[in-house]
């Protein structure tokens, strides 16, 4: 049996080690959370991530390989809206109403792929979309979705991960410059915009930052594992996959975070909410098998 360079699914299986990465996020957040405020936490986060990549940007700028950064700040303006209306979001709401709220990005995808890319995503990809938001449904039921300020900010999330992974798509298209060195950039707009709101709102936090070993284990782990490799890898997949296929596969974090809090927080979860999780994995695994391999498995059935 032979392997085409596309025949394993790299950005796939890479957008599925992000979801679990991001599925641990949650709970080492809220504990780095109660050492310093939460744009704070932000800044930091995003800025080590920006000096981390600062090298490679650098270098691959005067190679020519990063001669069309701004499409970077676009991009990164919308991830800043995405971590200022979700983190908020949080502090507002119950953490089982937005996981499932942050979710529906996975709905909001196709419209805004069939919007700014003029390109009308299959039934299938809805249908996937639909199982996936079932499964996520049943992964936090027992929870009251209700329209308060919290909800609102982590709906307008879930409709900006949607925009960011299209407009992603549609900015780097033909242009000179690579995932890391994208990465980079807009990390660094999320850590001087982030840095600038805790500025302006709370100026005497600029000059306390914790002295916790905690805390910036914490926030190491989250730069390289759930930053830099994360947004390298998310802006992989929406460069070479559709953008409904990469809401599908970054829509199993909840799923990975479920079984993050059994494990690691002691947590339990009820029937209903595994059967979500195995629903929503099936979305995404499936939505990975190329359309010739399901039709030789048809033929094989028939």
């Amino acid at each position: 049996m032979t392997y085409t360079r596309r025949g394993f699914p790299v950005a796939e299986c890479l957008l599925l080690l992000v979801a679990a990465f991001w599925g641990t996020s949650y709970g080492l957040s809220k504990q780095a959370l109660v050492f310093y405020p939460v744009m704070g936490f932000i800044a930091i986060r995003f800025l080590a991530t920006f000096f981390t990549l600062l090298p490679v940007l650098v270098r691959e700028y005067r190679a020519g390989g990063a001669r069309d950064w701004r499409v970077g700040l676009p991009t990164g303006l919308i991830l800043l809206s995405v971590f200022i209306c979700e983190t908020f979001g949080v502090l507002h709401t119950t953490a089982a109403n937005a996981a499932f709220l942050i979710s529906l990005c996975v709905l909001f995808t196709p419209f805004t792929e069939w919007l700014l890319l003029h390109q009308r995503p299959s039934f299938e990809n809805f249908l996937l979309a639909g199982v996936s938001f079932v499964g996520v449904g049943l992964l936090t039921s027992g929870s009251e979705v209700t329209l308060n300020i919290g909800d609102l900010l982590i709906l307008c999330a879930a409709v900006l991960r949607a925009l960011m992974v299209t407009v992603t798509r549609k900015v780097t298209t033909g242009k000179r410059i690579s995932t890391l060195s994208l990465t980079g950039i807009q990390s660094g707009v999320v850590g001087v915009g982030a840095l600038a709101v805790l500025a302006l709102s709370d100026p005497a936090a600029l000059g306390q930052l914790p002295t916790d070993p905690g805390f910036w284990l914490i926030v190491v782990y989250l730069v390289l594992f759930c930053t830099v490799f994360a947004f390298f890898a998310q802006n992989f997949g929406a460069r070479n996959i559709a953008p409904t296929r990469v809401s599908l596969l970054m829509g199993t974090e909840p799923a990975f975070g479920a079984l993050f809090a059994v494990w690691w927080l002691g947590e339990q979860i009820a029937l209903s909410g595994w059967v979500g999780g195995c629903l929503i994995i099936f979305a995404a695994l499936y939505s990975m098998v190329p359309r010739t391999h399901r039709g030789v498995v048809a033929t094989s059935l028939n």
